[in-house]
């Protein structure tokens, strides 16, 4: 293979498994945020702040991932 192609690979593999939990990170908060709010309704805002400050720091992971990859597909 060549070193191009090996690069692209490498970018490519680095950004779905980067992306890949923070998307499953969020999914599972989302779900876990619907069930509390159909057990307990006046408990909304406790729920929606932490579900969001949660999310937040997840797509900050991904992020993270998403940078690393551009740099690689940018340097080497």
């Amino acid at each position: 293979m060549e070193p191009g192609v090996m690069k692209l690979l490498a970018v490519g593999i680095i950004a779905s498994f980067g992306l890949l939990g923070p998307a499953l990170g969020i999914g599972l908060i989302g779900y876990s945020a619907m069930q509390s709010l159909g057990r307990n309704p006046e408990a909304r805002g406790a729920i929606m702040t932490n579900m969001i400050l949660v999310t937040a720091f997840c797509e900050a992971i991904g992020i993270y991932a998403l940078i690393v990859a551009i740099i690689l597909a940018m340097v080497v």
